[in-house]
């Protein structure tokens, strides 16, 4: 007599998977040098972000002093036009570029990752019709299209999300639909279907578990193309001027002439900053790379 499989709700399965992972995976990261560099660097702008109150020493967004002063004991990078502390807007700052990289990327990964397992599982009308307006996405200039659809909408900070993420989820959409593609053919799901198992059930349990990684590091990836993209609204003068990001501070210093006066103090700083939170998401990517390709870790 065949005993029967107990069943286990969802999100215990899932819970008790992610956890056994998530060891397994440390265990394994924690062996990348550029991994654990690329961590060190996210997690220091992280606590930036979170103890800005304490790090800051005046509100980033009101007048503390003369307009344009360079840096000094009282200002450590100088005024803007409007006599706001620069250093503690770029503090500041961090917040903005981390919740708009972290929410446009699960956004993006949530839209990609829907549509590339229903295209990848089910095939068919559904697959041909998904993946053409995949295409038709990917074939929009990004940029461009950002700016027109900020304009019309608005530049509000959670308009710039929202729109970051609908032009930025087709990467994980074809991937997904890759990995879902081949899963589905794999015998263990031809196992599952032949006991009677559901779409659901096969999709959730089976099929979405084994994507994960595949997920992980798009949304990696995605955090820096959020980065960047608000960077660029920002400057080009689109971005929300109720929040002082790094893009904002550089489009403040363009208008002031900070490139032809020379005060390089008002914009290397949050360029700067910029490169290192993305290259920190990079170089954490290039460790995901390794722990998820055996090939590349025995080099």
């Amino acid at each position: 007599m065949i005993k029967q499989e107990k069943t286990i709700p969802i999100r215990k399965f899932y819970k008790n998977m992610l956890w056994k992972k998530a060891k397994s995976f440390w265990v394994t990261y924690k062996t990348t040098k550029i991994g654990l560099t690329g961590l060190i660097m996210v997690l220091s702008f992280m606590f930036m972000a979170i103890f800005a109150p304490f790090i800051t020493p005046y509100n980033p967004m009101k007048s503390v002093g003369e307009p344009l002063l360079p840096p000094s004991p009282s200002y450590l990078l100088g005024t803007d036009q409007l006599g706001r502390d620069i250093f503690s807007g770029l503090i500041y700052g961090t917040r903005i570029s981390l919740m708009v990289g972290a929410l446009a990327s699960a956004i993006s990964v949530l839209i990609g990752t829907m549509i590339g397992i229903i295209s990848g599982y089910y095939g068919g009308l559904r697959d041909s019709l998904l993946m053409r307006i995949t295409d038709t996405f990917i074939i929009l200039p990004t940029l461009p299209m950002m700016l027109i659809l900020v304009s019309f909408l608005g530049s509000g900070i959670h308009v710039i999300i929202i729109v970051t993420a609908v032009l930025v989820w087709t990467g994980t959409a074809r991937m997904v639909r890759s990995q879902a593609l081949s899963l589905k053919e794999r015998p263990f799901v031809e196992a599952t279907r032949a006991v009677g198992a559901h779409d659901f059930r096969i999709i959730f349990r089976h099929i979405l578990p084994n994507t994960f990684p595949v997920i992980f590091a798009n949304a990696i990836l995605g955090i820096v193309d959020a980065i960047l993209a608000e960077a660029g609204i920002s400057f080009l003068g689109y971005g929300d001027p109720f929040y002082l990001s790094w893009g904002m501070i550089l489009n403040y210093a363009q208008k002031a002439g900070a490139l032809v006066t020379g005060r390089y103090w008002y914009m290397i700083p949050p360029g700067l900053c910029i490169m290192l939170l993305t290259a920190g998401f990079a170089f954490i990517s290039h460790g995901l790379d390794q722990v998820l390709n055996p090939r590349l870790r025995r080099r």
